[in-house]
């Protein structure tokens, strides 16, 4: 596993060396996103991770995840500039207030130079906006169906390659295109997971991997690093998970007991 490193531990440290992620996400119907994504971020590593949402969202998920910290969309807002990384989409809704607070937050993200993870209804939103000024520091996570929304074409077809090269240079952003086979694309420079298996075709399982990949952006990897080491662990713990539940009964919250497993591999 040579091409893989997970992000330096520090000894010396505290919760603020690794890093702290904003993940703006979760609405009345999608509350379980908005847990996957936020206990993702913090079992891969970052030290600390806020879960910006409304108060049905946050009573549900603070039962489950004491360790996360909850503010209001609005609130979450004005401290933006105190995280280290902004994780929006999961599970947030396609309404009129969604878009409104997805346009306030990537406004903000770009005024702090902050890097941003957009993942579910965040791509939704995105592929709706036209003269949006999205931040220098992106990657998009897309299934084949959102990724067509984002070029603006009924499907993207066979060619895989291509459609995530053109996303990456519509949007000036890393991409990571999920399927067998996840690709992720940054400019021309490709690269193809070799890992994961049918376990991972579930809902939820692509909250965990935006949550993961915020999480290690928030340890400092560049965005290409961490899009691929993001996409291998998740699959990686699809497979392990797989060995012992088999490929039919995994579920996403089996992927977070599982991911200690596939990092361990890389230590």
């Amino acid at each position: 596993m040579q091409e893989y490193k997970m992000p330096i531990r520090e000894q010396n440290s505290n919760k603020g060396t690794f890093g702290k992620v904003l993940n703006v996400a979760g609405s009345s119907n999608y509350i379980g996103a908005a847990y996957l994504s936020t206990v993702s971020s913090l079992k891969v590593g970052a030290g600390f991770s806020a879960l910006a949402s409304d108060n049905k969202v946050i009573d549900s998920v603070s039962k489950l995840l004491p360790e996360a910290v909850y503010l209001s969309r609005k609130g979450a807002l004005k401290k933006l500039n105190e995280f280290t990384v902004l994780l929006i989409g999961c599970g947030l809704g396609t309404n009129r207030s969604a878009e409104n607070d997805f346009i306030k937050y990537v406004n903000q993200a770009k005024k702090y130079d902050l890097p941003v993870v957009i993942d579910a209804d965040g791509l939704n939103i995105l592929s709706k906006l036209k003269n949006i000024k999205l931040p220098e520091k992106i990657v998009i996570t897309p299934h084949p169906k959102e990724a067509a929304r984002l070029l603006g074409v009924d499907n993207i077809g066979e060619d895989r390659k291509f459609a995530a090269k053109e996303l990456s240079k519509k949007y000036n952003c890393v991409t990571v295109l999920k399927g067998h086979r996840t690709i992720i694309c940054e400019s021309d420079t490709i690269f193809i997971n070799q890992h994961g298996n049918s376990a991972l075709a579930k809902a939820g399982t692509g909250d965990i991997l935006a949550g993961i990949i915020a999480g290690l952006l928030a340890q400092k990897m560049s965005l290409f690093d961490a899009a691929k080491l993001g996409v291998y662990l998740h699959s990686r713990a699809g497979e392990i998970a797989s060995e012992e539940l088999t490929e039919y009964s995994v579920l996403a919250s089996d992927l977070i007991k599982y991911l200690p497993k596939a990092i361990q591999e890389l230590l």
